[in-house]
């Protein structure tokens, strides 16, 4: 009984340690085939047809969308434009408009920029080029970034903004904070440039465009 019993006792430590091992092993094969199973790669094609590879970021291709590419837009302080003649490399590249309406263009100086077309600012410096230092010159114009539109009145925040095409009013009182508490939520107006130069004052709902330039007003209530 006793070499039974011990026999018994030395039986089980190896049963366990063989059933471990069975377990270890299923493990180890497990984990093989899950190493050598394909993988989706980054980026590509997904299950339903979809591509999840990561899209590049939209780049500035010219003017946007709005009242700024517009033929008619009179440039004012603040814009910056990008003036090439074609043929002139020491000629081509970004000018800004000063607070003066006057743009410094290389050979000719100053010339006056403010309220005018791009189109009559091309003229205007294609006389001034021609003939003692450009011969026939070719010019285009693109407007890079607009002069920005000031926010007054009855807002947290008012100041001067960004413009951002296709922008309402309630946007940019959006942009300056919102209202004050004394704010008259649906009463303003803008004071806007004329073509001549002069300044006409418009009233204005949450949905009229704004436009570069623009200054909003935000009334204040009646208590």
């Amino acid at each position: 009984m006793r070499s039974n019993s011990y026999s018994t006792t030395l039986t089980r430590p190896r049963a366990l340690a063989a059933a471990l091992f069975v377990l270890v092993l299923a493990f180890a094969c497990l984990g093989g085939a899950a190493a050598q199973s394909p993988r989706p790669q980054q980026g590509g094609p997904m299950p339903g047809g979809q591509n999840m590879a990561a899209q590049p970021p939209s780049q500035p291709g010219g003017p946007p969308p709005g009242v700024s590419q517009s033929p008619d837009y009179r440039l004012g302080s603040g814009d910056r434009v990008r003036i090439t003649v074609f043929g002139q490399q020491d000629l081509t590249g970004e000018y800004l408009v000063d607070g003066t309406g006057m743009l410094a263009f290389p050979l000719i100086g100053r010339v006056p920029a403010g309220n005018a077309t791009a189109a009559e600012l091309a003229q205007t410096i294609a006389k001034r080029l021609e003939p003692d230092y450009v011969r026939n010159p070719n010019i285009s114009i693109e407007v890079l970034t607009y002069r920005p539109f000031y926010i007054v009145g009855e807002v947290k925040q008012p100041g001067s903004y960004p413009y951002v095409s296709g922008m309402s009013v309630i946007n940019a009182i959006a942009l300056a904070g919102g209202f004050t508490y004394r704010a008259r939520e649906s009463s303003f107006y803008l004071t806007r440039a004329n073509k001549d130069g002069s300044k006409t004052r418009v009233d204005a709902a949450s949905e009229t465009p704004v436009q570069p330039g623009d200054v909003i007003t935000v009334r204040e209530r009646y208590f």
